[in-house]
């Protein structure tokens, strides 16, 4: 079995959790300050907007990891499977 398409499509995968991450950290680098003021309105609702956009881009984040995580698990275990299929093929 070929596993090129699998690894190809593992990397896609994490190339986009790390593209999400690196878009998350840049997100939140801008104004670290919280303005809660009746004066600030505007910026409280503009805030709010990019903590919500921030929370959904986290929330995606985590999810998609784990599943990078569990599908790289799974490739290695399908892969240690066939290395040990080939050996005991070559055995007999």
């Amino acid at each position: 079995m070929n596993m090129g398409i699998y690894i190809a499509i593992w990397a896609l995968l994490a190339l986009v959790v790390l593209g999400m991450a690196i878009y998350r950290n840049l997100l939140g680098i801008h104004e670290p300050t919280l303005h809660i003021s009746r004066s600030g309105a505007s910026v409280v609702t503009q805030q709010k907007k990019e903590f919500n956009k921030e929370e959904l881009i986290e929330r995606w984040g985590e999810r998609l990891t784990i599943i990078v995580v569990a599908y790289g698990l799974l490739l290695a275990v399908m892969y240690l499977y066939q290395m040990t299929e080939r050996g005991s093929l070559m055995m007999r």
